[in-house]
Protein backbone atom coordinates (compact mmCIF):
# COMPACT_ATOMS: atom_id res chain seq x y z
CA UNK A 1 0.00 0.00 0.00
CA UNK A 2 1.49 3.34 -1.06
CA UNK A 3 1.94 6.03 1.59
CA UNK A 4 -0.62 8.44 0.10
CA UNK A 5 -3.24 5.70 -0.21
CA UNK A 6 -2.60 4.50 3.34
CA UNK A 7 -3.00 8.05 4.69
CA UNK A 8 -6.23 8.51 2.73
CA UNK A 9 -7.65 5.28 4.11
CA UNK A 10 -6.57 6.21 7.65
CA UNK A 11 -8.56 9.45 7.44
CA UNK A 12 -11.64 7.93 5.81
CA UNK A 13 -11.98 5.06 8.27
CA UNK A 14 -11.30 7.34 11.24
CA UNK A 15 -14.13 9.66 10.26
CA UNK A 16 -16.76 6.91 10.19
CA UNK A 17 -15.55 5.04 13.28
CA UNK A 18 -14.96 8.04 15.54
CA UNK A 19 -18.65 8.59 16.42
CA UNK A 20 -18.85 5.06 17.81
CA UNK A 21 -16.36 6.08 20.49
CA UNK A 22 -17.10 9.79 20.94
CA UNK A 23 -20.79 9.18 21.53
CA UNK A 24 -19.66 8.12 25.02
CA UNK A 25 -18.76 11.71 25.91
CA UNK A 26 -22.28 12.92 25.14
CA UNK A 27 -24.36 9.98 26.36
CA UNK A 28 -26.17 10.57 29.67
CA UNK A 29 -25.47 6.94 30.59
CA UNK A 30 -21.74 7.67 30.85
CA UNK A 31 -22.14 10.23 33.61
CA UNK A 32 -24.89 8.17 35.23
CA UNK A 33 -22.71 5.07 35.59
CA UNK A 34 -19.56 6.97 36.57
CA UNK A 35 -21.42 8.95 39.22
CA UNK A 36 -22.90 5.70 40.51
CA UNK A 37 -19.32 4.43 40.79
CA UNK A 38 -18.52 7.37 43.07
CA UNK A 39 -17.37 10.24 40.86
CA UNK A 40 -18.79 13.76 40.83
CA UNK A 41 -20.83 14.89 37.82
CA UNK A 42 -19.23 16.96 35.10
CA UNK A 43 -15.59 17.17 34.06
CA UNK A 44 -14.43 14.68 36.67
CA UNK A 45 -16.27 11.93 34.80
CA UNK A 46 -14.49 12.80 31.56
CA UNK A 47 -11.01 13.19 33.02
CA UNK A 48 -11.19 10.10 35.24
CA UNK A 49 -13.14 7.96 32.77
CA UNK A 50 -10.70 8.46 29.93
CA UNK A 51 -7.51 8.32 32.01
CA UNK A 52 -8.43 5.48 34.39
CA UNK A 53 -6.55 3.01 32.20
CA UNK A 54 -3.33 4.69 33.41
CA UNK A 55 -4.16 3.93 37.04
CA UNK A 56 -4.20 6.61 39.76
CA UNK A 57 -2.03 9.16 37.94
CA UNK A 58 -1.65 12.83 38.75
CA UNK A 59 -3.09 15.79 36.84
CA UNK A 60 0.09 16.32 34.84
CA UNK A 61 -0.25 12.99 33.05
CA UNK A 62 -3.87 13.69 32.18
CA UNK A 63 -3.17 17.22 30.92
CA UNK A 64 -0.16 16.01 28.93
CA UNK A 65 -1.97 13.19 27.17
CA UNK A 66 -5.25 15.06 26.63
CA UNK A 67 -3.13 18.04 25.49
CA UNK A 68 -5.54 20.94 25.03
CA UNK A 69 -6.94 21.22 28.57
CA UNK A 70 -5.68 23.75 31.09
CA UNK A 71 -3.72 21.90 33.77
CA UNK A 72 -5.49 23.99 36.42
CA UNK A 73 -8.91 22.63 35.44
CA UNK A 74 -7.62 19.06 35.38
CA UNK A 75 -6.09 19.48 38.85
CA UNK A 76 -9.49 20.37 40.31
CA UNK A 77 -10.62 16.80 39.63
CA UNK A 78 -7.48 14.65 39.45
CA UNK A 79 -6.23 13.05 41.72
CA UNK A 80 -9.36 13.61 43.86
CA UNK A 81 -11.30 11.29 41.57
CA UNK A 82 -9.18 8.32 42.68
CA UNK A 83 -10.20 8.91 46.31
CA UNK A 84 -13.85 8.53 45.30
CA UNK A 85 -13.58 5.50 43.02
CA UNK A 86 -10.73 3.22 42.06
CA UNK A 87 -9.53 3.24 38.44
CA UNK A 88 -10.70 -0.37 38.15
CA UNK A 89 -14.25 0.54 39.22
CA UNK A 90 -14.27 3.51 36.86
CA UNK A 91 -13.19 1.37 33.93
CA UNK A 92 -15.89 -1.17 34.70
CA UNK A 93 -18.49 1.61 34.85
CA UNK A 94 -17.25 3.01 31.55
CA UNK A 95 -17.78 -0.32 29.80
CA UNK A 96 -21.19 -0.71 31.46
CA UNK A 97 -22.19 2.71 30.17
CA UNK A 98 -20.93 1.91 26.66
CA UNK A 99 -22.98 -1.29 26.69
CA UNK A 100 -26.21 0.47 27.65
CA UNK A 101 -25.58 3.41 25.31
CA UNK A 102 -24.86 1.29 22.26
CA UNK A 103 -27.92 -0.85 22.91
CA UNK A 104 -30.06 2.30 23.10
CA UNK A 105 -28.59 3.93 20.00
CA UNK A 106 -28.32 0.89 17.73
CA UNK A 107 -31.27 -1.21 18.88
CA UNK A 108 -31.53 -4.95 19.35
CA UNK A 109 -31.50 -5.80 15.66
CA UNK A 110 -28.21 -4.05 14.86
CA UNK A 111 -26.59 -5.16 18.13
CA UNK A 112 -27.26 -8.79 17.19
CA UNK A 113 -26.47 -8.35 13.49
CA UNK A 114 -23.83 -10.14 11.47
CA UNK A 115 -22.69 -6.73 10.22
CA UNK A 116 -21.84 -5.50 13.71
CA UNK A 117 -20.04 -8.75 14.52
CA UNK A 118 -18.03 -8.42 11.31
CA UNK A 119 -17.16 -4.80 12.08
CA UNK A 120 -16.00 -5.81 15.56
CA UNK A 121 -13.77 -8.54 14.14
CA UNK A 122 -12.25 -6.22 11.54
CA UNK A 123 -11.70 -3.38 14.01
CA UNK A 124 -10.03 -5.75 16.47
CA UNK A 125 -7.78 -7.07 13.71
CA UNK A 126 -6.86 -3.50 12.74
CA UNK A 127 -6.09 -2.61 16.34
CA UNK A 128 -3.66 -5.53 16.45
CA UNK A 129 -1.56 -3.60 13.95
CA UNK A 130 -0.96 -0.73 16.39
CA UNK A 131 2.31 -0.51 18.32
CA UNK A 132 2.60 1.13 21.77
CA UNK A 133 5.84 3.06 21.29
CA UNK A 134 5.19 6.76 21.89
CA UNK A 135 1.43 6.17 22.19
CA UNK A 136 0.58 6.44 25.90
CA UNK A 137 -3.22 6.61 25.75
CA UNK A 138 -3.36 3.81 23.23
CA UNK A 139 -0.93 1.69 25.25
CA UNK A 140 -2.86 2.17 28.49
CA UNK A 141 -6.12 1.04 26.93
CA UNK A 142 -4.44 -1.77 25.00
CA UNK A 143 -3.38 -3.28 28.32
CA UNK A 144 -7.03 -3.76 29.31
CA UNK A 145 -8.75 -7.10 28.84
CA UNK A 146 -10.94 -7.41 25.77
CA UNK A 147 -14.69 -7.60 26.40
CA UNK A 148 -16.65 -10.54 25.02
CA UNK A 149 -19.82 -9.18 23.43
CA UNK A 150 -19.33 -8.00 19.84
CA UNK A 151 -20.67 -4.47 20.33
CA UNK A 152 -18.25 -3.93 23.22
CA UNK A 153 -15.40 -5.50 21.25
CA UNK A 154 -16.17 -2.96 18.55
CA UNK A 155 -16.30 -0.08 21.03
CA UNK A 156 -13.00 -1.08 22.63
CA UNK A 157 -11.31 -1.58 19.26
CA UNK A 158 -12.50 1.82 18.05
CA UNK A 159 -11.23 3.33 21.32
CA UNK A 160 -7.80 1.82 20.68
CA UNK A 161 -7.74 3.04 17.08
CA UNK A 162 -8.76 6.60 17.95
CA UNK A 163 -6.35 6.88 20.89
CA UNK A 164 -3.57 5.52 18.68
CA UNK A 165 -4.37 8.18 16.10
CA UNK A 166 -4.73 10.85 18.79
CA UNK A 167 -1.35 10.07 20.33
CA UNK A 168 0.20 10.46 16.89
CA UNK A 169 -1.65 13.74 16.40
CA UNK A 170 -0.20 15.10 19.63
CA UNK A 171 3.30 14.11 18.55
CA UNK A 172 2.77 16.07 15.34
CA UNK A 173 1.48 19.09 17.28
CA UNK A 174 4.50 19.03 19.58
CA UNK A 175 6.83 18.84 16.57
CA UNK A 176 5.01 21.79 14.98
CA UNK A 177 5.66 23.92 18.07
CA UNK A 178 1.99 24.37 18.92
CA UNK A 179 1.11 24.19 22.61
CA UNK A 180 -2.16 22.65 23.70
CA UNK A 181 -3.84 26.06 23.82
CA UNK A 182 -2.38 27.11 20.46
CA UNK A 183 -3.55 23.85 18.92
CA UNK A 184 -7.05 24.48 20.27
CA UNK A 185 -7.14 28.03 18.92
CA UNK A 186 -5.97 26.99 15.46
CA UNK A 187 -8.51 24.16 15.52
CA UNK A 188 -11.30 26.70 16.05
CA UNK A 189 -9.84 28.80 13.21
CA UNK A 190 -10.52 25.95 10.77
CA UNK A 191 -14.24 26.45 11.30
CA UNK A 192 -14.61 22.69 11.75
CA UNK A 193 -14.21 22.50 15.52
CA UNK A 194 -15.53 24.31 18.56
CA UNK A 195 -16.53 27.94 18.61
CA UNK A 196 -14.03 29.96 20.65
CA UNK A 197 -16.42 30.49 23.58
CA UNK A 198 -17.18 26.77 23.81
CA UNK A 199 -13.51 25.83 23.49
CA UNK A 200 -12.49 28.18 26.29
CA UNK A 201 -15.24 27.00 28.60
CA UNK A 202 -14.84 23.27 28.00
CA UNK A 203 -11.04 23.30 28.15
CA UNK A 204 -10.74 25.67 31.11
CA UNK A 205 -8.93 28.61 29.52
CA UNK A 206 -9.59 32.18 30.64
CA UNK A 207 -10.21 35.05 28.22
CA UNK A 208 -6.84 36.48 29.21
CA UNK A 209 -4.98 33.23 28.50
CA UNK A 210 -6.80 32.78 25.21
CA UNK A 211 -6.19 36.35 24.04
CA UNK A 212 -2.50 36.21 24.98
CA UNK A 213 -2.02 33.06 22.89
CA UNK A 214 -3.96 34.59 19.98
CA UNK A 215 -1.54 37.55 20.10
CA UNK A 216 1.35 35.09 20.10
CA UNK A 217 -0.03 33.27 17.05
CA UNK A 218 -0.47 36.58 15.27
CA UNK A 219 3.10 37.54 16.09
CA UNK A 220 4.26 34.24 14.59
CA UNK A 221 2.34 34.98 11.40
CA UNK A 222 -0.04 32.06 11.88
CA UNK A 223 -3.27 34.04 12.42
CA UNK A 224 -4.42 37.36 10.99
CA UNK A 225 -6.24 40.22 12.69
CA UNK A 226 -9.67 38.62 12.18
CA UNK A 227 -8.44 35.27 13.55
CA UNK A 228 -8.24 33.90 10.03
CA UNK A 229 -5.35 31.72 8.94
CA UNK A 230 -2.51 33.41 7.14
CA UNK A 231 -0.92 31.55 4.24
CA UNK A 232 1.70 30.29 6.69
CA UNK A 233 -0.93 29.22 9.22
CA UNK A 234 -3.07 27.43 6.63
CA UNK A 235 -0.04 25.54 5.36
CA UNK A 236 0.95 24.59 8.90
CA UNK A 237 -2.49 23.25 9.75
CA UNK A 238 -2.75 21.32 6.49
CA UNK A 239 0.66 19.83 7.18
CA UNK A 240 -0.44 18.78 10.67
CA UNK A 241 -3.46 16.96 9.29
CA UNK A 242 -1.40 15.25 6.59
CA UNK A 243 1.23 14.08 9.09
CA UNK A 244 -1.48 12.91 11.50
CA UNK A 245 -2.95 10.74 8.77
CA UNK A 246 0.48 9.38 7.88
CA UNK A 247 1.17 8.53 11.53
CA UNK A 248 -2.15 6.63 11.74
CA UNK A 249 -1.60 4.20 8.87
CA UNK A 250 -0.25 1.18 10.79
CA UNK A 251 -3.59 -0.55 11.51
CA UNK A 252 -4.77 -0.11 7.92
CA UNK A 253 -1.54 -1.39 6.43
CA UNK A 254 -1.96 -4.34 8.80
CA UNK A 255 -5.37 -5.39 7.48
CA UNK A 256 -4.99 -4.11 3.93
CA UNK A 257 -7.11 -1.86 1.73
CA UNK A 258 -9.93 -4.34 1.05
CA UNK A 259 -10.68 -5.04 4.72
CA UNK A 260 -10.24 -1.38 5.59
CA UNK A 261 -12.80 -0.44 2.94
CA UNK A 262 -15.20 -3.05 4.28
CA UNK A 263 -14.79 -1.69 7.82
CA UNK A 264 -15.36 1.82 6.48
CA UNK A 265 -18.67 0.77 4.95
CA UNK A 266 -19.80 -1.09 8.06
CA UNK A 267 -18.67 1.75 10.32
CA UNK A 268 -20.56 4.30 8.24
CA UNK A 269 -23.74 2.23 8.61
CA UNK A 270 -23.36 1.81 12.37
CA UNK A 271 -22.29 5.40 13.05
CA UNK A 272 -25.13 6.68 10.89
CA UNK A 273 -27.59 4.69 12.97
CA UNK A 274 -26.11 6.02 16.22
CA UNK A 275 -26.19 9.63 15.02
CA UNK A 276 -29.75 9.23 13.73
CA UNK A 277 -30.75 7.96 17.18
CA UNK A 278 -29.50 11.15 18.82
CA UNK A 279 -25.94 10.25 19.82
CA UNK A 280 -24.86 13.91 19.72
CA UNK A 281 -26.61 17.11 20.83
CA UNK A 282 -28.58 18.56 17.98
CA UNK A 283 -27.46 15.66 15.82
CA UNK A 284 -24.08 17.33 15.37
CA UNK A 285 -20.94 15.24 15.70
CA UNK A 286 -17.99 16.99 17.33
CA UNK A 287 -14.65 15.42 18.18
CA UNK A 288 -12.97 16.27 21.50
CA UNK A 289 -9.58 16.31 19.76
CA UNK A 290 -7.91 19.52 18.56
Amino acid sequence: MEAAEAARIAFRVHRVLEPLHSMSYFAPETEEYLVAAGLRPGRMCYFAGRSAAFGAVGPGVVAATFYNFNLEIVARHIPRAWTLATPERILAARFEAADVTLRRLLGDELIASAELAEAAELAREAAAGCAPEGRPLYAAHADLEWPVEPHLVLWHAVTLLREFRGDGHIAVLVDSGLSGLAALITHTATGKGFLAATAKLSRGWSDEQWDAEVDNLRAQGILGEELEFTEKGAAQRAGIEDLTNQAATAPWRHIGAEKAERLHDLGRQLSGAAVASGAFPGGVFASPRA
